[in-house]
């Protein structure tokens, strides 16, 4: 399991999350207190971020060392400085490879996609089945073996299908919904899951550098955790989310089992939970 951080809201340098906090990230890779698997997150790292209007397209930088190990991420995160970044540690569900086309976030169409959680025995349950549901571009679109890239070139798909029937309405200038793609790739997963007899997690980050949508799902319990602070003493004018607290503050909420969180800036946050399936 993973641990996952997203931010959205004034300008900010990554390495006030990354590396300063009590329980940063940093301390989330081989310290965590939260995670329902695994011991450590040494399996690699990833920083995404947009740059402040001057480039639609999101920057990435990865590493399959563990993170307090990467030399130049302390020099990076110190010289970034973005109003919507996310980043996460890795601890890679066997037998998934260990390198970096594994290795998150993925980007495409100008989002950002981090995952925490697994499928359960992807290679022998939902590989196949999710992969018979992709579009050509989404199928091509998927470099490495893991589950969370699958799930992306879902939520790809279902975000092309909307702004395809927008189009159709002609309303092509509605803003597509990042929230009713997720929930229906979600959706698809639930039913999936039921078929094949497996079982899911999916805590996600989605970001297109003016919105985070997340969300904390599983199929069956325990979910792994996740929550948000917004508008914070320690981080004025923006809104974390982490899958455990960076710091103490009474503020922080935790995001209700089997909810969608969408964030448009600190005083437009929406919490929409999802009806059991």
């Amino acid at each position: 399991m993973c641990r996952l951080l997203g931010y959205l809201g004034q300008p900010l340098r990554p390495e006030q999350l990354i590396y300063r906090p009590e329980h940063s990230l940093i301390v989330q890779s081989y310290q965590p207190q939260e995670m329902t698997a695994g011991l450590l997150n040494a399996d690699g790292f990833g920083l995404g971020w947009f740059d402040q209007g001057h480039q639609p397209s999101p920057y990435l930088y990865k590493n399959v060392l563990p993170i307090w190990s990467d030399i130049n991420l302390p020099h990076l995160s110190r010289y970034i400085q973005s109003s919507c970044f996310v980043s996460y540690v890795r601890s890679a569900t066997p037998p998934l490879a260990v390198d970096l086309t594994n290795c998150q976030p993925f980007t495409e169409e100008g989002l950002l996609f981090v995952h925490n959680g697994f499928i359960n025995n992807f290679r022998t349950t939902l590989y196949r089945p999710l992969r018979n549901l992709l579009s050509d571009a989404s199928y091509q679109f998927i470099h490495g073996t893991t589950d969370s890239e699958h799930i992306f070139a879902l939520i790809l798909d279902n975000l092309r299908r909307s702004r395809q029937a927008s189009q159709g309405d002609g309303d092509g200038a509605k803003k597509t919904s990042l929230g009713e793609a997720l929930e229906a790739s979600l959706l698809t997963l639930a039913e999936l899951a039921r078929q094949h007899n497996t079982y899911f997690s999916a805590n996600i980050l989605l970001a297109d550098g003016q919105r985070i949508v997340a969300c904390r799902y599983a199929s069956r319990q325990p979910e792994p955790s996740l929550y948000w602070l917004a508008d914070s003493e320690r981080c004025p004018g923006g809104v974390i989310v982490a899958s455990e607290p960076l710091f103490t503050d009474p503020q922080w909420q935790a995001c209700p089992p089997q909810s969608i969180l969408a964030i448009n800036s600190p005083e437009a946050i929406a919490v929409k939970v999802l009806a059991d399936q």
